[in-house]
């Protein structure tokens, strides 16, 4: 095995010569036919392996091929160099240096990356900062913390990813575990938007995938109302969407929210003259409400003291509805036709 070892170094420092004393395409692939060819000296050593006892031979393989290896990385790395070299100048020659140097191409932010931030930056414009969080949450994070019993059904295990062996840590639905850890982390007054992504076992389609991002928000202080709530909200979607934009809230429900609502932005296609994107005018975007008080006891908040009202949103449906795309897998796909657009 000592032979062997000797050898292979041998070879090694062989070859790494012949390589860099290669000045042309020609006698680099003269030396590569001595090391690396059918007839070469590595291909000797892997005919020898029959007559190594038993024993040696996985080890000895193991290091002919790392031997190969190194060679075959030698060997690319100067056909690169040479490659790479330019034609030497003749004498006296002139050499224009105002020539322009190549123009390096560069790459474009994600459409839902671009967005996530435009909708970030909206708020901020109005007090809001930015806070992020984990992925992974904890069941009581996402959910008890939320007003969501054992037996609500998005806790079942055929609407959420449960970690393996784990039946505490979850990827998390929503990212509204945030603002839990927000409130636990700081007392009123506070007014923050919490972007990422989140995970749900959805049927991948049109309008559906199993991963997703959301921009939800929370601001809590004394006497919040819901005019206040009305307010941000419709700033935001003048603020995205242009100042032309109308909005609608309906009731709805959610638990961690008491009254709840869904808001409505009128069609940005149409106008909100019916079309058949928005069909009668109006499109929904986001859901909101004033916190549920439950909510607030979970994180040592005194609900007779303080008030506040949270709301959420799917990125990729708000850019959907900005760029009239209609099939959100086209954003997961690479395909740089449709990303190139944005």
């Amino acid at each position: 095995m000592g032979a062997l070892r000797e050898t292979i170094e041998s070879i090694r420092k062989a070859a790494a010569g012949a390589f860099a004393s290669a000045t042309d395409a020609a006698g680099l692939e003269s030396a590569r036919a001595v090391y690396l060819g059918r007839k070469g000296r590595i291909r000797d050593l892997m005919n020898l392996l029959p007559q190594l006892p038993p024993e040696e031979r996985p080890e000895s393989g193991k290091l002919i091929n790392e031997l190969k290896q190194e060679v075959t990385r030698l060997f690319d790395e100067r056909t690169a160099a040479l490659a790479g070299q330019t034609k030497p100048r003749a004498a006296g020659e002139a050499f224009d240096v105002t020539l322009p140097g190549i123009q390096p191409r560069l790459g474009r932010i994600h459409p839902l990356t671009r967005a996530m931030r435009e909708i970030v930056e909206v708020f901020s414009r109005i007090g809001f900062t930015a806070v992020y969080g984990p992925e992974a949450e904890s069941v009581r994070n996402n959910f008890e913390c939320l007003n969501m019993p054992l037996d609500h059904p998005s806790r079942d295990a055929f609407d959420t990813f449960f970690l393996k062996d784990r039946t505490d840590v979850v990827l998390r639905s929503h990212t509204s575990p945030v603002q839990i850890r927000a409130m636990e982390a700081a007392r009123p007054p506070l007014r923050l938007v919490v972007p990422g992504r989140t995970y749900r076992p959805d049927t991948v389609d049109a309008t559906h995938s199993f991963m997703f991002s959301q921009v939800e928000g929370l601001v809590v202080d004394a006497r919040i109302t819901m005019a206040d709530l009305k307010y941000c909200l419709d700033q935001f979607a003048k603020g995205y969407f242009g100042s032309q934009v109308r909005t609608r809230f309906r009731p709805h429900y959610f638990p961690f929210t008491e009254p709840s609502a869904e808001m409505d932005v009128s069609c940005i296609f149409c106008g909100g003259q019916g079309c058949r994107i928005c069909k009668k005018g109006w499109i929904e975007i986001l859901g909101c409400g004033m916190v549920h008080p439950n909510v607030f006891r979970a994180v040592g908040y005194d609900p007779e003291k303080y008030t506040g009202f949270a709301f959420g949103m799917g990125v990729e449906r708000i850019c959907m509805l900005k760029h009239g795309v209609t099939d959100m897998r086209l954003f997961f796909e690479n395909d740089l036709r449709f990303l190139e657009q944005f």
